[in-house]
């Protein structure tokens, strides 16, 4: 399908307000839209918080809010996903687009949820409305990877972040890692947290670290007005070790905490303080002598989890690599060598180099006085 110069300008720009919508519309996808008639914009608009307008609603409002005698009529709208055409928090979008009388409608990719997936395009085309899709479909699948993985695989989109010194190393041979990197990464982890809708950790770091697990940036940092929210804070602890006093439990940290440990009888005992202090526990099976992370992923998708953080030692972050599910490492590295006796990256059972994990490095910048590399696992690994 072709499209011009002039839909590629005006589909980048709703590119560029759907990243607006980021870190507030979860589960929801973030998704921009841009009505104009020619090159003249007439309105612009990006998904707000659930239960918010959608994209398309947005701009639409805007021209009816500017009063104009044609409207929408007979313009054009980019949006970078499929609209809606079901009754969810919000009306069926097409609905609104129909009624609007646009003429045209370029979409950059379907929706995966199997209650828009198509039909959603299939109402307009049958209004009469002409559609087209497909225009910068990769660099908006790429946008809601997490939501695309989410109704496809069953699962959020898995990013493991990790602070290492330069030869390796994530924390002393006693345990001790704060603090390995700069203030400037560790601001920037806060963002990684921004657009996850879990973070979690082990209960290893928990016991050493006893860390809050909250996000600490505002909603003038990452330069929005719609309010943030504050992922769901996740230990894995099979043999539910977590004290009910530990921080991650303190009433004030918004956004919950879920405790993932093995469906047996003295965790089911044991959870009751848990419980009393403010936690959910999620009781599930085992894999080995461990917790099924494919199991938990499950659970979080189930909850609308679109992306989850990794945010553990080793042997967590081994973990989800050995079983299959890292889509995203994110590491940062410090200019500090910490020697042969300090503990490494990764708990994995590699031993020859044939077996190892092959990485794509797809993007390398500083940060502060560390340097961030953002890696993804070739395919089938």
């Amino acid at each position: 399908m072709q499209f011009s110069t002039l839909d590629h300008i005006m589909m980048s720009r709703a590119l560029q307000l759907a990243r607006q919508a980021r870190f507030t519309v979860s589960p929801n996808p973030a998704v921009g839209a841009v009505l104009a008639v020619g090159d003249s914009v007439l309105a612009e608009g990006f998904t707000r918080p659930p239960g918010g307008n959608h994209a398309e609603i947005e701009a639409l409002q805007q021209v009816a809010d500017a009063g104009g005698k044609a409207g929408a009529n007979g313009a054009t709208l980019y949006v970078t996903l499929e609209p809606c055409c079901h009754q969810g928090k919000t009306g069926p979008c097409t609905r609104a687009l129909i009624e609007a009388k646009v003429s045209r409608v370029v979409v950059a990719c379907e929706d995966p949820n199997p209650q828009v997936s198509g039909l959603g395009i299939q109402q307009l085309r049958d209004a009469g409305i002409e559609v087209q899709t497909g225009l910068l479909e990769d660099q908006a699948r790429i946008l809601n990877r997490g939501y695309f993985m989410r109704h496809t695989e069953g699962r959020p989109w898995v990013t493991v972040k990790m602070a290492a010194s330069l030869d390796g190393r994530t924390a002393m041979a006693s345990g001790q890692s704060q603090w390995i990197t700069s203030p400037a990464a560790r601001t920037d982890v806060q963002r990684l947290r921004a657009v996850s809708c879990a973070v979690i950790t082990g209960i290893g770091t928990q016991l050493m670290d006893n860390p809050s697990l909250t996000l600490r940036l505002t909603e003038a940092d990452l330069g929005t007005q719609d309010p943030l929210q504050q992922p769901l804070r996740v230990v894995v602890d099979g043999q539910l070790q977590m004290s009910p006093d530990a921080r991650i439990l303190l009433p004030q940290n918004q956004g919950g905490c879920l405790i993932a440990t093995l469906d047996e009888p003295p965790q089911r005992q044991r959870a009751k303080a848990l419980i009393e202090a403010g936690a959910e526990v999620a009781f599930l099976p085992a894999a080995g002598s461990h917790i099924d992370l494919r199991a938990l992923l499950g659970a979080l998708a189930e909850r609308g989890c679109n992306q989850v953080m990794v945010e553990a030692g080793a042997g967590l972050a081994g973990a989800f690599i050995a079983e299959g599910l890292l889509d995203e490492l994110v590491c940062y590295w410090a200019p500090k060598l910490f020697g042969d006796r300090a503990r490494p990256m990764f708990a994995l059972p590699i031993d020859t180099i044939d077996a190892h994990l092959a990485l794509s490095i797809q993007d390398i910048r500083q940060v502060g006085e560390d340097i961030r590399v953002t890696l993804q696992p070739d395919k089938d690994y």
